[in-house]
């Protein structure tokens, strides 16, 4: 009796120590299972996944081996049945269907299928029947489709992940899966949903457990207002919301909040109001994002108090005034990011007491003044981000004396003086661009050996310098001297130096006169650029010779290489060699650059026609042959291809558009101005979902616009220029009704925000636009710049009421054509209109007094027609001069000489009488050959920005 203990400790002893068979229903059906899979052991996937390399787990399944003792499985101690299987980075790919014998694994309590690629598979509905599981995870592994209703019968999961590759979201949940699952999971602790498709659901429907510790829903597509109510659950530590940018509101008062969240991510919203003070009840918040919102007011003191914060960013909002003196008080603090806000004013010296910082970021705000001259502390700072703000002065040598500091960018502000003496040799990324550093460079800049980066650009360096000093950067990537100033680089052909990892190198306006002798020095270089120099000639054989170039600017020199040689560098990307003096023909042999993705020869002296093969090339993204003396017809083998901006405008091309436009299904810009094209207008360019600029101006094109051959015509188009043909007939109505993109107004640029601009091809184009009367350069086009030209024509009839609902358009012109009638009220719509040009026409009746609501009306034009009555008066009309009415002799009113009269009985002006006895005696022709062509608009070349790459998120890089 006293030795009852004695046979339960046996038993275990006896499972502890005899071999454990895998149960044969289990084996058997985890050998079936891996027969229904593929294994590829080169298989990347394309999300930036933890996994190292491929683990070829079920490549060590044998059978009639123990399945308990194969890779990834786990089994029970006891009953031998398989409890989990962990095949996270298993290279599988297959399709899982419902009826897979994975799902006869009824003990199965934890499945890991992360990181793998089942691409055109459903989460099958049989999920359901593992009605044991607690752990869930098929994160990035390609499902698609809609999540089955039955994975709300998992009832004791603790943890779930299904987040997808936000680029291409296909999970989708329907909002009744969505509130059963949550309903039943009541022990559920951490959910991942990152990157699935919640867009059916909104925030009242997140009934979500007071179990949840962990909470990720990035991108998911959430819609409706932030309640405080997520934000409140008792035991949630880890909440991640970034990129649902419907999501709206204020935050209200916080005391709800859980004491134990750690980090809080509230990010790219449209969030508004001030940031409350409760958030310092979060004692043990270590991150806190709210960048990318609205939040407007100061910054409350009580967010820098936090004890245990470690990373604040409040960057991209609406925040003003100062940063609290209280900055001090968070002496452990370790990264802070408050960029692109509204914060004014100087930089306290309270900086110097954050002694546990290591990462500061307060750029692209409006800080003014000096640095504060000493500081203490600051021993553990690896980054420091001051860029884009107007800080001027010296800078102090403790920006250059830590001994932690890695990175340091201090570019785009007004910094004075010389590079000071640096001693911080842990320095790996130096920006001091966009400055006004005077003075030679300082030789302690060539100690710090562990540089990758360093760019000096667009300073105002003098003296000269060695290259080969440079090469002392035995690390150095990324290498920054254009626009130095007075600084000249001496290149001696005789000094041995090599630059053995530099990938880019950026030599720009240094009034070079000779190519630098860079042949064998550089061997792994990428990007080369030589921009706005002197070089003239050839270009020398190395650089065709160099099998590393995938990127090569050469624009504004004076060179004449033939455009063929550049064919013998097989690996070029992107080739600039606009603004030069090249002549003859584009040879075909430039089509053996199969890589070439960019091609810009603009603003040369090429003639002949343009290759066929040049046009159906399946990888150009950007061509630009503009303002060349270029000939013939143009090719009509334009295939479906990668092309998303052409320019041909301004040569002496003839005959028709090529109908095969219509294949280039990612074009967004097209410009054939300029030239001597003969046709109708090109209705089949409507299909085109992605075009935004389209520009035919000043060709021989001519005839009606007929009605729209789709129901949905232009959608995307934002810039409309058809200036200087033969057009006839009334103007198109179905046409300016379909411009969808004309009619949603995108707001200005807001502080603590950055202007937006239409991108093409490998970055941002430049454009000329001949607008309000004045020709500007524009080096990018704002998004919200729309515009209308449709001026020297032979319109005719009525302007049509629907053009009032195109509300985004900055500026239109309907000048020289034979329009009649009253000028619609509707027009008054167009309230951030900043031009608008009718002169010479056939229009009656008076100006519409809705023309007041155009309180952005900047220039005027309603000369040459027969316009009667009282001018309005008041805002933006008091501005306009006489040259705005002129023609017009039925018009009184300031700032007219003819005043208006309102005496009964009065006779009217004599010019009304007499257009009311003559009506339509106006004549056109004359009026158009002696008032010229009124304002039109034009697209030209400047410099192109080149881009490396296209990034998934509009996330800022840190150090990036």
């Amino acid at each position: 009796m006293g030795m009852g203990w004695l046979f339960p400790l046996l038993l275990l002893f006896h499972f502890s120590f005899s071999h454990s068979r895998c149960h044969s229903h289990d084996n058997l059906a985890l050998l079936h299972f891996k027969a229904s899979l593929t294994n590829n052991f080169t298989y990347n996937h394309p999300f930036d996944n933890p996994c190292d390399h491929v683990y070829p787990t079920i490549e060590t399944w044998e059978n009639e081996t123990d399945c308990c003792s194969w890779s990834g499985v786990t089994c029970h101690p006891i009953s031998s049945h398989v409890t989990a299987l962990d095949l996270t980075c298993g290279g599988l790919q297959g399709k899982i269907n419902a009826n897979s014998t994975l799902f006869t694994l009824s003990h199965m309590q934890s499945l890991n299928l992360a990181f793998n690629d089942f691409s055109n598979s459903q989460i099958p509905s049989t999920i359901g029947e593992f009605g044991s599981l607690t752990h869930l995870n098929l994160s990035f592994s390609n499902f698609e489709g809609e999540i089955p209703p039955q994975i709300s019968h998992l009832s004791k999961l603790q943890s779930l992940d299904l987040s997808a590759d936000d680029d291409e979201v296909e999970l989708r949940w329907e909002e009744g899966t969505w509130k059963r699952m949550l309903q039943n999971a009541t022990d559920l602790r951490v959910l991942y949903l990152e990157g699935t498709d919640l867009s059916s659901t909104s925030m009242r429907s997140l009934n979500l457990s007071s179990s949840l510790v962990t909470l990720n829903l990035r991108g998911t597509g959430l819609k409706g207002k932030l309640s405080d109510g997520i934000l409140c659950l008792p035991n949630l530590q880890h909440l991640y919301l970034l990129g649902n940018f419907l999501l709206h509101g204020k935050l209200q008062d916080l005391s709800c909040a859980s004491a134990s969240l750690k980090v809080l991510e509230i990010s790219f919203f449209e969030l508004d109001g001030p940031i409350p003070d409760s958030f310092s009840n979060l004692t043990h918040l270590t991150l806190f994002d709210l960048s990318y919102n609205n939040f407007n007011g100061s910054i409350p003191p009580s967010l820098l108090t936090l004890p245990r914060l470690n990373s604040l960013l409040l960057c991209n909002n609406l925040l003003s005034g100062k940063i609290p003196n209280v900055f001090h008080q968070s002496n452990r603090l370790e990264e802070l990011n408050l960029n692109s806000n509204n914060i004014q004013g100087e930089l306290p010296s309270t900086f110097s007491n954050l002694q546990h910082l290591i990462y500061l970021d307060i750029s692209y705000n409006k800080l003014e003044g000096p640095l504060p001259n000493k500081i203490t502390g600051f021993s553990n700072l690896t980054k420091l981000i001051l860029a884009d703000n107007f800080l001027n002065g010296t800078i102090p040598s403790w920006c250059f004396s830590l001994p932690s500091l890695e990175y340091l960018h201090l570019s785009g502000n007004q910094f004075t003086g010389r590079i000071p003496a640096i001693s911080s040799y842990s320095l790996r990324a130096l920006f001091l661009d966009g400055n006004k550093l005077q003075g030679n460079i300082s030789e302690s800049v060539f100690n710090l050996v562990n540089l990758t980066h360093l760019q000096l650009s667009s300073n105002n360096f003098s003296g000269s310098v060695n290259f080969s000093l440079f090469s002392k950067f035995q690390n150095l990537e990324f290498l920054s001297l254009s626009n130095l100033g007075q600084l000249s680089l001496n290149f001696e052909s005789s000094v041995n130096y090599s630059f053995s990892r530099l990938r880019v190198l950026d030599l720009s306006s240094m009034g070079l006169t000779e190519f630098p002798k860079l042949s064998r020095k550089v061997p792994v270089l990428q990007v080369l650029k030589l921009s706005d120099n002197k070089l003239n000639g050839k270009v020398p054989n190395w650089l065709h010779e160099m099998d590393s170039l995938s990127n090569v600017m050469l624009d504004r020199n004076f060179l004449t290489t033939p455009v063929d040689q550049f064919s013998r560098s097989y690996r070029l990307g992107c080739l600039d060699v606009s603004f030069n003096l090249l002549t003859g023909g584009i040879s075909s042999s430039i089509c053996n650059v199969s890589t070439l993705q960019v091609l810009v020869l603009s603003n040369n002296k090429l003639t002949g026609t343009i290759p066929l093969c040049l046009v159906s090339s399946p990888f150009l993204y950007l061509l630009r042959l503009e303002r060349n003396r270029l000939n013939g017809t143009l090719p009509n083998t334009f295939a479906n291809n990668s092309l998303s901006s052409l320019h041909l405008n301004d040569n002496r091309f003839e005959g028709p558009l090529p109908e095969s436009l219509s294949n280039c299904m990612n074009l967004e810009v097209l410009n054939l101005g300029n030239n001597q094209l003969e046709d109708t207008f090109p209705h089949w360019l409507q299909t085109l979902p992605l075009l935004k600029v389209l520009v035919l101006r000043d060709n021989k094109l001519h005839g009606p616009i007929y009605i729209l051959r789709t129901e949905s015509g232009f959608p995307s188009l934002n810039i409309f220029d058809i200036s200087s043909n033969h057009f006839s007939g009334p103007i198109p109505e179905d046409y300016i009704q379909s411009f969808e993109s004309m009619k949603n107004v995108v707001q200005d640029e807001v502080v603590g925000n950055p202007q937006q601009y239409i991108q093409w091809g490998y970055g941002i184009a430049p454009i000329t636009l001949t607008t309000k009367g004045t020709i500007l350069l524009f080096k990018r086009i704002p998004i919200n710049f729309v515009s209308i030209d449709l001026s020297g024509n032979i319109f005719e009839g009525v302007i049509p009421k629907v053009i009032g609902e195109l509300q985004a358009l900055r500026g239109l012109n309907l000048s020289h054509n034979r329009l009649s009638g009253r000028i619609p009220q509707s027009m008054g719509n167009l309230t951030i209109l900043e031009s608008l040009d009718l002169s010479s026409n056939m229009l009656t009746g008076s100006i519409p007094i809705e023309f007041l609501n155009m309180k952005f009306l900047e220039v005027l034009n309603l000369s040459y027609n027969h316009l009667v009555g009282e001018i309005p008066m008041g805002k933006q009309f008091d501005s306009f001069s006489n040259d705005s009415y002129k023609g017009n002799l039925g018009l009184c009113g300031d700032p007219l000489s003819m005043k208006c009269s309102h005496k009964h009985g009065e006779h009217p002006p004599p010019s009304q009488s007499l257009w009311r006895e003559e009506k339509f005696g106006f004549d056109w022709k004359p009026v158009a050959i002696g008032y010229g062509c009124g304002t039109v608009f034009g697209m030209g070349i400047g410099s192109l920005m080149f881009f490396m790459g296209k990034p998934k998120w509009l996330v800022r890089m840190f150090g990036g």
